[in-house]
C-alpha cells in the first residue's frame, strides 16, 4: 500500500511568462487550478512548493498548504525535494508525485493513472505519455517524445527522451508528459546526482535518471494537458477553461 504526497512545485522567474504562477485564470491564480487538480486526485495529501511568499500566501488564501523553497533551485525536482525534506521529517510518505505547476488542465484521474507502475518493485519513477495525433508535433521540438519499450497495454519501459522526432519509422510517437510519481528513495538519490551529459545535451533532466540506471515507466492517457509557457498558452488556458 502506497502512502503519496503531490508537491507542485512553482516558481515566479519563468523566462518565457514571467510571474505564471499566478496568471489569473478565471478570477484565481494558475498556481490555485493546479492545486484544486492534484486534489481532486484523492491519493494524497497536497502541498505547493514556492519559491516567493507571493505564491505561499495564494495558495493559503484557496485553503491550501505551501512552503517556501530555495529560489536558486535549478530544477523543480530540486525544489519538491527540499520541501518534501522539510514537511515529511520522519519519512511517513514513500511516494512523492511531483505536479507541474503550469499544468491547469491536468486531470485528476490521470494523476492517479502514474500510480499503477509503482507496484512494481523494479520501478523507481513513473510517468505518463499520451499518443501524439498532429503530424506537426511530431518534429516540434517543445514536445518532448518518450521511447519505450511495450511491456503491458497502454504501458512502456522508458528507454530514451527526446525532442527529436522518434523512434524512426512507421508507428505512434508519444508525447512525453512532465508529471512523475517517485519513490522516495529515487528522488534523494537523483538530486544528489550531477548533471549528464545526454540531460544537458537534450535539457530532459530525466535523462540524468536513465543515464543513472534508474528504472522509467510511462502509462498511456488519452489526452495531453496544457502546459502554460507563454503568453499564448495562457489565452489557450483561459478558453479552454471557459474564462476567455
Amino acid at each position: 500500500m502506497f502512502d503519496p504526497v503531490l508537491i507542485i512545485p512553482a516558481r515566479m522567474a519563468a523566462s518565457r511568462l514571467p510571474g505564471k504562477p499566478l496568471a489569473d485564470i478565471g478570477g484565481e491564480p494558475m498556481i490555485v487550478h493546479v492545486w484544486r487538480r492534484a486534489c481532486e486526485a484523492a491519493i494524497g495529501p497536497v502541498f505547493v512548493a514556492a519559491d516567493s511568499q507571493d505564491i505561499v500566501d495564494a495558495i493559503e488564501r484557496a485553503g491550501g498548504r505551501a512552503v517556501l523553497t530555495d529560489p536558486s533551485h535549478a530544477s523543480g525536482s530540486d525544489r519538491v525535494y527540499e520541501a518534501l525534506c522539510a514537511l515529511d521529517r520522519g519519512g511517513r510518505h514513500d511516494i512523492v508525485v511531483n505536479v507541474q505547476g503550469d499544468l491547469p488542465t491536468i486531470e485528476p484521474a490521470h494523476i492517479r493513472a502514474c500510480l499503477a507502475p509503482l507496484a512494481d518493485q523494479s520501478v523507481d519513477v513513473a510517468t505518463l505519455a499520451a499518443e501524439i495525433g498532429q503530424p506537426p508535433e511530431r518534429n516540434d521540438e517543445n514536445i518532448v517524445k518518450m521511447i519505450g519499450a511495450a511491456i503491458a497495454p497502454g504501458r512502456w519501459r522508458a528507454l530514451y527522451f527526446t525532442r527529436a522526432a522518434a523512434p524512426w519509422g512507421d508507428g505512434p510517437l508519444l508525447h512525453h508528459i512532465g508529471l512523475y510519481a517517485w519513490r522516495r528513495a529515487a528522488l534523494a538519490r537523483f538530486v544528489s546526482l550531477p548533471v549528464s551529459a545526454l540531460e544537458a545535451r537534450e535539457r530532459l533532466e530525466q535523462l540524468r535518471a536513465l543515464e543513472a540506471n534508474m528504472r522509467i515507466d510511462g502509462v498511456l492517457v488519452d489526452a495531453v494537458p496544457l502546459g502554460v509557457d507563454t503568453p499564448a498558452d495562457l489565452a489557450r488556458a483561459r478558453q479552454l477553461m471557459g474564462t476567455s
